[in-house]
């Protein structure tokens, strides 16, 4: 199957074949047609299949014929980077069909986003919380919208924002189409998120597991010597471009800059940072000027960078999804990717719940100066901290050689 089989319209099909698509991902294939017809759809898949573009391509098709200047499709995301990148994505897709967009969040000024919107636009990409910041100073007009999209669906569920959506929802028309893409649906959220839709379509696409396109590796590592852990395999692997999640917002401005001290071209993106703080991260690690961001979960729902080598696990996520999440940052458009975890002797509980997910054991990867002092915080731990619920046809390949590290590795075949 192709594009030209949906027999978008020209000044689309146009756009569609600049950005270089050809064959539709899975959740692309099985998504529109049922989206072209106007049906309401919850998709899930995994992170890097294409889910943006499943749900855009359709809703500009439908645009096509109506009025102009009026906003008839609202998409709501968790995050500013996560609408910033949905906003460009439409830009490109809509080509030069006239359909325009306006990305509303908050962290800058709500006087430019105004003058876009009295403008006029037809797709408004909006956070939650400053889509109300409008809709109070009614600086934004929901009546004629025709189409609603929720998009990461589970983290704006799970991160509180149920409220402000439900507010949303009393200013937006009930005769519409809605949509709802996720990566990951918790069974205690989904039954939320399915009172959105109305005699919809369920397409799954191997939602709940990372790309078998993702290689994972774990190394065992007391708590006080990760950053060394990390700079040794900084040194020792070939990582091109390298993705590292911590848990704190604190923790990753400080091993950002522990990590610049060492020579490294790092940057961080959490949720202390101002707007163009934040812009100007996210810039420099997609044009290659830092090949090292550090970020947090939250900060960084919103990155969609190609080429991404390796993601580390600095921490262990909190749950299983958030595990998907995190590595389908890697391995994307088929290309292989390795997802590494470090791994403290807490860590037990939430390690056997993402080994269930992957249904295999992570391969373990240890160093033997680092993991010194894990066998004895684990006999002082009594409990571990509870969870709360392969290859591709492409490699990656480094511009420049890292330096050889020299700790000694061994494979090992311990609990973890």
């Amino acid at each position: 199957m192709t594009f030209h089989q949906f027999d978008f319209h020209p000044a689309i099909a146009e756009a569609i074949a600049k950005c270089g698509y050809t064959v539709p991902t899975a959740i692309q294939k099985q998504a529109m047609p049922h989206l072209l017809k106007g049906k309401d759809l919850l998709g899930l898949a995994q992170t890097g299949t294409g889910k943006t573009a499943a749900f855009v391509l359709p809703t500009l098709q439908n645009l096509q014929q109506g009025p102009r200047k009026k906003i008839r499709a609202l998409i709501l995301t968790p995050t500013r980077e996560l609408a910033e990148q949905v906003h460009e994505n439409i830009r490109q897709m809509a080509g030069t069909t006239g359909i325009r967009s306006c990305a509303v969040y908050g962290g800058v000024s709500k006087n430019g986003q105004i003058h876009t919107l009295r403008r006029g636009v037809e797709i408004v990409v909006a956070c939650p919380g400053r889509l109300l910041d409008h809709i109070n100073s009614r600086t934004i007009n929901l009546s004629t919208v025709e189409v609603l999209i929720l998009d990461e669906a589970d983290q704006m569920l799970d991160q509180g924002f149920l409220p402000d959506i439900r507010r949303i929802l009393k200013h937006v028309p009930q005769k519409r189409q809605s949509m709802v893409f996720s990566a990951t649906m918790p069974g205690e959220i989904r039954h939320l998120v399915e009172n959105i839709l109305t005699d919809h379509v369920t397409i799954q696409v191997d939602h709940e597991k990372p790309a078998e396109t993702i290689s994972h590796v774990l190394f065992r590592v007391a708590q006080n010597r990760k950053t060394a852990l990390l700079k040794n395999i900084l040194k020792e692997r070939d990582m091109a471009t390298t993705l590292v999640f911590t848990r704190t917002k604190y923790k990753a401005k400080n091993l950002a800059r522990q990590l610049q001290n060492a020579g490294y071209r790092a940057t961080s993106l959490q949720g202390n940072m101002s707007q163009a703080q934040r812009k100007t991260a996210m810039n420099g690690f997609r044009a290659g000027k830092f090949n090292i961001l550090v970020a947090t979960d939250i900060a960084a729902r919103g990155i969609d960078v190609s080429g991404i080598s390796h993601v580390v696990n600095y921490d262990i996520p909190d749950t299983v999804e958030a595990y998907t999440h995190r590595t389908g940052r890697t391995g994307r458009a088929e290309q292989t990717g390795e997802a590494l975890t470090f791994v403290t002797a807490d860590d037990g509980r939430l390690l056997q719940a993402v080994e269930r997910r992957l249904n295999k054991k992570i391969r373990r990867e240890n160093l033997a100066d680092f993991d010194s002092g894990f066998d004895q915080a684990s006999s002082r731990s009594g409990n571990s901290r509870k969870s709360p619920s392969s290859r591709g046809p492409r490699r990656h390949k480094a511009s420049t050689r890292g330096r050889k590290g020299s700790a000694r590795k061994n494979t090992s075949s311990s609990r973890y």
